[in-house]
């Protein structure tokens, strides 16, 4: 198997153990799902029973990009947290868990 095949599969297999983590001591709670690359940020709230989007937020909507000199760093993670708790709230979602 080639060196990448193994990379996917591994990458795969730690995402599903996190996952399985948090659905099992989620109890009923939405999961909270960050990524982060050079350039932007985003976090989104997923509810895993219905497997649907419930909230997300990213530095790369215009309102957002219009605040922000680079979409990347804290300063911008502070902003996209901000507005999807705004969201969050809006909808009456309180508690979430973690994905990593």
């Amino acid at each position: 198997m080639s060196i990448t095949k193994n990379l996917h599969r591994s990458r795969q297999r730690r995402t599903w153990r996190v996952r399985n983590q948090v659905r099992r001591s989620a109890s009923g709670r939405l999961r909270l799902s960050v990524f982060r690359s050079n350039k932007h940020i985003s976090a989104q709230v997923i509810d895993d029973a219905s497997g649907k989007t419930v909230a997300s937020a990213s530095s790369s909507e215009k309102e957002l990009r219009e605040q922000l000199k680079n979409g990347g760093n804290i300063d911008a993670a502070t902003v996209v947290g901000k507005k999807l708790g705004e969201r969050c709230t809006q909808q009456g979602i309180t508690e979430v868990v973690f994905d990593r």
